[in-house]
């Protein structure tokens, strides 16, 4: 059966990371049956950590503050979760699904396939969203 997206319910939960008045800094969407809707979200990215089993299949849209000595600024990631247990059709089916998400998630500055819980570490993401950040002003204070 065809995957499909609840858009309106996840496009409530986008916007609410994407607001910086929202506590809210991240949200998965899971999969129900064959359709992708709003899973959790909270504002400790450790929380969202947790949820990353080797058992599941999940996308998740963060938000993670950057910047520098000149500027703080809110950065987005667009993280695609595939645990180490899930069948290979299940990840080949992750990849194209990923496009219904797309629909809904728009603006992010990187994006991220993951299936190494060592690479969910928010150092990691955090320095990766940097880099995509362009100008880093704290250089000329090294």
């Amino acid at each position: 059966m065809a995957t499909k997206i609840d858009k309106e319910a996840c496009r409530e939960a986008y916007n609410l990371v994407r607001d910086d008045g929202s506590a809210v800094i991240w949200v998965t969407f899971k999969y129900e049956g064959s359709t992708i809707v709003p899973g959790e979200q909270g504002a400790e990215y450790q929380d969202f950590i947790q949820l990353c089993t080797d058992d599941i299949r999940l996308f998740a849209f963060v938000r993670i503050t950057t910047g520098d000595a000149m500027s703080k600024r809110s950065k987005f990631a667009l993280i695609t979760w595939i645990g180490e247990n899930v069948s290979g059709l299940q990840r080949a089916k992750t990849g194209t699904d990923k496009t219904l998400v797309k629909e809904v998630v728009q603006n992010f500055a990187k994006e991220f396939v993951i299936s190494d819980r060592k690479e969910l570490a928010e150092d990691f993401i955090k320095s990766e969203l940097k880099k995509a950040g362009g100008a880093n002003y704290d250089a000329q204070t090294e």
